[in-house]
């Protein structure tokens, strides 16, 4: 964290002075606003959060409950959503407070006593360190809080207004306020009373049940299992060896358990295999009493026995696998004529099992990419088609996440005497563990991906995947950094410039002549595209990683695009030079070329380019795309 180049902070420097909207912000929802989101699930708080770190731009977010989220749905947290906790600044938080997943235990019928389990193999958690983070498990209600806490925390000061629920919209695309929202209150003393507000762009993260997308006329298309399942949290004393474990557990006759420890070394959820749904069933399953389910998981794990003795949470569900037909106001004929002006993410686009931890992760990962967007085109940074690309890009997560939790959830379900291969679920797991842990979206080329022309040059950085961190030497302090832990939600976005062989004090180098051409030149995308009285890395934060030993690379000799001056003081920053060390080399580890290269990653930590040193009309070309030079 740097702090005081803004002058001397003597508080809690994560607590950002109040700026714009966030002055004295105000207590009822204005009449226009630049964005109006509506829920406060994990895509919702997501978007408040990055929000909030851009004070000039109103927005509201509300929910219908009268306040937070106290108990139940998600709990699995994949390591990228832990590391996109870390560009929010509350990874280490949340991790402490969480269930730390190392390892998965087998559970099958015995062979030469079917009635009876017994463990048959474990697999450990990430056997090939896909992600420096861990996979945990913590209470989707403390996700909301964190991510809410960092909306109050940034400048704009965003908090939700509670009790308040969307009704319909109207969106007119010529107005200066496109969509016409209507809302209600739903507690307190104005109950019942309704308003109609308008807003530049709307966001909902309302659930599966969403009137937003009601209000698009979107609907969810798919189809159910006829499987049921019954979810509890519970906390109970048991001789079940591997309580406190992640198992996945398959009796002979009674069907499946997915156990999944919980927060605080008390706490367990089980996810309990209630059987095939009968036809005409019509949500009757719904209302299998607690005591039947907890039943069920005696039979399930004998010849062990649990004595359950609370229930903090339970809920049955039917296992559906449903993907909207739109992500936002567009038809696909009217993308490129229109950009939208209204959105929906998370359970209001994809609905699915909860076996596979996917639901909050997906969902965050929705609010990550679109907020940043929003945020670039309400400054007037970005041009508006910037916001198609949401759709674009959501979309194909949402039917590849569908696809595989077809896979995974059938499997769960697949009776013991049709198993061929008993091994054959843990297999299944470990081989596609690179996706429910969040690593396998890849955007495809456009206007903010490139091609894969310069792919070989940063092999270990595959473009439209995220930024895999590695650690480096920060020259400043000779201390060890993972490179990607310095990347903030702040909309900015990374340049990586991997140097040639030769050192920082070599004057001629590709690495020297891209770092003259970044600074100075007229066409150079940090000249054009940053505000000339700000940071020199209000727009860009750049870096630099020189092959060399750090002992090796002296700060002095380093050009100055990769020391930018800070204002208000003209502070020169010396914390943005990197380089090898002790034996570690971040172009070893991530296949990076001796003849150097330049990585752009983008807001939401996506590689997006890969680049040659002398590329230069091609770098300027890339970012002209999307993005708007600066007003003079």
């Amino acid at each position: 964290m740097q702090i005081h180049h803004r002058g001397y902070v003597s508080g809690d420097p994560r607590i950002q002075p109040a700026a714009g909207y966030g002055v004295d912000r105000a207590d009822e929802i204005p009449d226009e606003m630049d964005v109006l989101i509506v829920g406060t699930g994990p895509a919702a708080v997501a978007v408040s959060a990055q929000l909030a770190k851009f004070p000039n731009l109103n927005v509201r977010a509300i929910e219908q409950r009268d306040g937070r989220l106290e108990v139940g749905q998600a709990d699995g947290i994949q390591a990228r959503s832990v590391e996109t906790f870390q560009a929010f600044g509350f990874a280490n938080e949340i991790i402490d407070e969480s269930y730390r997943n190392v390892e998965m235990a087998f559970w099958k019928p015995d062979p030469e006593n079917p009635s009876k389990i017994v463990r048959a193999s474990r697999a450990p958690d990430d056997a090939t360190g896909i992600s420096e983070f861990p996979h945990i498990y913590v209470n989707q209600a403390r996700v909301l809080d964190y991510f809410l806490r960092e909306a109050v925390r940034a400048p704009g000061r965003i908090t939700p207004d509670y009790g308040v629920e969307f009704v319909d919209m109207t969106i007119d695309r010529e107005a200066e306020y496109p969509v016409e929202a209507r809302i209600r209150y739903t507690a307190g003393e104005r109950t019942g009373e309704e308003r109609t507000v308008r807003a530049k762009y709307l966001v909902g993260g309302d659930g599966a049940r969403s009137r937003v997308r009601k209000s698009l006329g979107h609907k969810l298309h798919g189809d159910a299992s006829m499987h049921a399942w019954g979810v509890l949290d519970i906390m109970a004393n048991t001789d079940f060896p591997d309580y406190y474990l992640k198992c996945a557990i398959q009796s002979h006759d009674h069907g499946q358990i997915l156990l999944i420890p919980r927060e605080g070394g008390y706490l367990v959820r089980m996810y309990v295999d209630l059987g095939d749904l009968e036809e005409g069933d019509a949500g009757a399953i719904r209302s299998t009493p607690v005591e039947s389910m907890i039943a069920t998981v005696n039979t399930i794990i004998a010849p062990y026995s649990i004595d359950v003795r609370e229930v903090a949470w339970h809920s049955v569900y039917e296992v559906a696998h449903r993907v909207t037909d739109g992500f936002d106001d567009l038809e696909d004929d009217e993308r490129g004529e229109h950009t939208p002006h209204a959105f929906i993410m998370g359970d209001a686009c994809h609905t699915h099992s909860a076996k596979a931890g996917q639901g909050m992760n997906v969902s965050i990962q929705d609010g990550f990419n679109l907020g940043w967007k929003l945020a670039a085109v309400l400054e007037g940074r970005s041009p508006a088609s910037l916001l198609s690309t949401y759709s674009e890009e959501r979309r194909v997560v949402a039917k590849n996440l569908i696809d595989f939790d077809k896979e995974w959830s059938s499997l769960m379900a697949k009776p013991a005497d049709e198993w061929e291969d008993p091994e054959e679920l843990q297999r299944y797991y470990v081989s596609t563990f690179e996706f429910p842990a969040g690593f396998m979206t890849e955007y495809t080329e456009s206007m903010i991906t490139t091609g894969l022309e310069h792919q070989s040059l940063a092999a270990g950085y595959p473009i439209g995947k995220r930024f895999k961190s590695a650690e480096v030497i920060r020259r400043s302090d000779n201390r060890w950094r993972h490179l990607g832990h310095l990347h903030e939600a702040d909309g900015r976005w990374r340049v990586y410039v991997f140097a040639d062989a030769a050192g920082p004090a070599h004057e001629g180098t590709q690495t020297a002549e891209f770092a003259n051409w970044w600074a100075t030149s007229a066409d150079s995308p940090r000249v054009k595209y940053t505000p000339a009285d700000g940071d020199e890395d209000a727009t860009f934060d750049t870096k630099v990683i020189y092959q060399q030993d750090y002992t090796e690379v002296e700060p002095h000799d380093v050009p100055a695009a990769f020391k930018p001056v800070k204002v208000p003081f003209g502070l020169v920053d010396q914390n943005q030079i990197f380089s090898a060390g002790h034996g570690r080399d971040i172009f070893a580890e991530r296949e990076i070329s001796r003849e150097g290269a330049v990585v752009v990653v983008r807001p939401d930590m996506y590689v997006s380019g890969i680049f040659p040193l002398d590329a230069h009309a091609e770098i300027a070309a890339y970012f002209e795309q999307h993005l708007l030079p600066v007003s003079e």
